[in-house]
């Protein structure tokens, strides 16, 4: 970013008060316009041969890639944009990777039911979180994720009228001003911090692991992904020991174990302890070599710990 002196230090508007008072909880910010979308427009907006740049060049404009949470970088986009009404939450970024749970009401929808229907099936339940009204009648849910899993943004993949906020996505910060009225936050809930995501929902917020290339096993390396996958809690840690055990004595171990971890981290467990369990699955195979093929394993106490 330039210096202050390429921009005059503005008068704090209330667009900008927000936005500095979220930085200093955490949250990295942009300005917004009225229309919801970033202020700044991309300094190559009028180059349509210029590369892909994510705020490489210096500049400023390239959305959520400029959020941050330095005062004196959050005056200099917000003094660059005087006419923003409003602030952009970056999600996905440390301290809280957050994670937003967007419950609409257009169309007709009744995403509340949705999600409420989704915590029975899948035997999970919301925490006390930070939520924020929308001028729609919609509500955001701030949740918070894991530093080392990355939640990508949805619409409606979950549950019509259900989008989800993740790495590269942004909220609306309360407080903000749009065309179609003002973000605050739900009473009750300003004194809180983002929640922990549910493990359960957390899983559903993830995309199935994908083998598409023969080097990873074909069909047969889909088949012990999905062994993982129907695993139920008791049996995690099992199902992917096992599970691993094959992959390596058939030698394609290696190239499945992204597809592995992600599996696993789907059904409950945390990424550092199903790549610990690979670990021993590996070691295990490379001392003792193929061993003889037990029948799958049934379900039993399991402390799902890595062995």
């Amino acid at each position: 970013m330039a210096t202050t002196d390429r921009y005059p230090r503005q008068a704090t508007t209330p667009a900008l008060a927000h936005a500095l008072s979220a930085a200093e909880r955490g949250l990295a910010v942009i300005p917004l316009s009225r229309t919801k979308l970033p202020a700044l427009r991309s300094p190559h907006h009028d180059d349509p041969t210029a590369p892909p740049c994510h705020g490489e060049c210096g500049r400023p404009g390239h959305g959520v890639y400029d959020a941050g949470t330095d005062p004196a970088r959050i005056r200099e986009l917000f003094a660059a944009a005087p006419w923003s009404t409003g602030y952009g939450i970056a999600c996905g970024l440390p301290p809280h990777h957050l994670i937003g749970v967007d419950l609409d009401t257009k169309s007709g929808t009744d995403s509340t039911t949705a999600l409420r229907e989704l915590a029975l099936r899948h035997l999970f339940t919301i925490p006390p979180t930070v939520v924020v009204l929308t001028p729609s009648g919609g509500r955001h849910l701030w949740l918070t994720g894991p530093p080392d899993v990355v939640v990508p943004n949805s619409a409606g993949r979950l549950a019509p009228g259900i989008d989800i906020r993740g790495a590269g996505g942004y909220l609306v910060g309360p407080g903000s001003r749009t065309d179609h009225g003002v973000y605050a936050t739900a009473p009750g809930t300003a004194h809180l911090v983002p929640a922990p995501c549910p493990r359960a929902l957390l899983r559903l917020l993830l995309p199935p692991p994908r083998i598409t290339s023969p080097r990873e096993g074909g069909a047969h390396g889909r088949g012990l992904v999905q062994f993982v996958l129907a695993a139920h809690r008791g049996q995690r840690n099992t199902r992917l020991y096992w599970a691993a055990c094959r992959a390596y004595e058939d030698g394609i171990g290696d190239a499945l174990s992204d597809a592995l971890v992600d599996a696993a981290v789907r059904t409950g467990l945390t990424p550092r302890e199903a790549r610990s369990t690979l670990s021993s699955a590996a070691r295990m195979t490379h001392l003792h070599g193929p061993a003889p093929r037990p029948v799958l394993p049934h379900p039993h106490p399991d402390p799902d710990k890595p062995q």
